[in-house]
């Protein structure tokens, strides 16, 4: 039988969203600032949704994946500079064109930069959280340092394409078009990663191999390699997320990487570490925490997430949506 749905952590989000109303003020105000919080949300989510992966179904804790993130942003930087005439067109069509392959070469490239980073420092460490961490610390550090090397130590700015710049009105309300942009590239890669796990062979495979990986193995699947594709992806997500997040911060750093780290981190244990759900349900609840509270009290905006992440584990210290519970 199939174990029916948990609605009470979906419910979080319309509850915070529903009271934070009262003291923002104004509604139009308060549909600004939902609408940036629930973009930002879908960013964080496209980031955390690869190391989600990569923690839920091979348990292993890549402290390392900033350095994707921040080498997607990168990359992207430069496709999208070789590309001004596109970006610099106030026509949407043109921007999107010159969007798009920034987000698919940064892909490919961290893709390639995860696979070598799996076979040689993560391969060697499998089974053993401690030593993961430091592995992958280290990695992390070294692949900041080449990113220098590449682009050089300082701040480089990524701007907006032309026509995804400004605002668009809902009421009275005025919402950013790259928030809008960052709303359906996070459903899209929800959508994608919930089929691909629920709905194929691929999916089948892996979540079976989490299981028993001898049955599966004894069946004649290779689910080393299926693993790795596992890790594959889950880099490549993180680039995407690193273009997402490079044009929202609209400028780049080597250590932009290890400081969103911090930010998925927080959301994998609110969700449940490994659950895919529960990654998209707390990256709503952090982007929708962040922007009220930035708004109402700025100084508290850095410890917003971690009270929300001890609040949360008081009411379920395994997360919203614990895997564990599901196998």
């Amino acid at each position: 039988m199939k174990p029916q749905l948990d609605w009470r952590p979906i419910a979080l989000v319309p509850a915070l969203a529903f009271a934070a109303v009262p003291p923002t003020g104004s509604l139009s105000t308060w549909m600004t600032l939902t609408v940036a919080g629930l973009a930002m949300g879908m960013i964080i989510f496209i980031i955390a949704s690869g190391l989600t992966l990569i923690f839920g179904l091979m348990d292993v804790l890549n402290f390392g994946h900033g350095v994707f993130i921040a080498l997607g942003a990168f990359v992207a930087s430069s496709v999208l500079g070789g590309m001004a005439d596109w970006t610099g067109s106030a026509e949407l069509l043109r921007n999107v064109v010159a969007v798009l392959p920034a987000m698919l070469v940064a892909m490919l490239v961290a893709a390639a930069i995860g696979l070598a980073f799996e076979r040689y420092l993560v391969r060697p460490v499998y089974g053993d959280h401690l030593k993961q961490i430091l592995i992958t610390m280290g990695g992390m550090i070294i692949g900041e340092e080449l990113i220098k090397v590449v682009w050089g130590p300082a701040q480089i700015p990524l701007p907006l394409p032309e026509a995804l710049r400004g605002s668009v009105l809902i009421g009275d309300a005025a919402v950013s078009k790259y928030r809008l942009l960052a709303v359906i590239v996070g459903c899209a890669v929800f959508a994608i990663l919930a089929w691909t796990l629920s709905r194929t062979k691929i999916g089948l495979l892996i979540r079976a191999g989490v299981q028993d990986r001898e049955m599966v193995e004894s069946l004649g699947y290779r689910i080393s390699r299926l693993f790795v594709g596992v890790f594959v992806v889950g880099s490549a997500l993180a680039g995407l997320g690193g273009v997402m997040w490079g044009l929202f911060q609209q400028n780049l750093v080597p250590q932009m990487g290890a400081q969103v780290n911090i930010i998925i981190f927080i959301v994998i244990i609110i969700g449940g570490l490994g659950s895919t759900a529960g990654a998209l349900i707390g990256s709503l609840l952090v982007g929708l925490m962040t922007n009220y509270v930035g708004f109402l009290a700025p100084t508290l905006t850095q410890f917003s997430s971690i009270f929300l992440m001890v609040v949360v584990l008081l009411w379920r210290p395994q997360g919203l949506y614990p895997v564990a519970s599901s196998r």
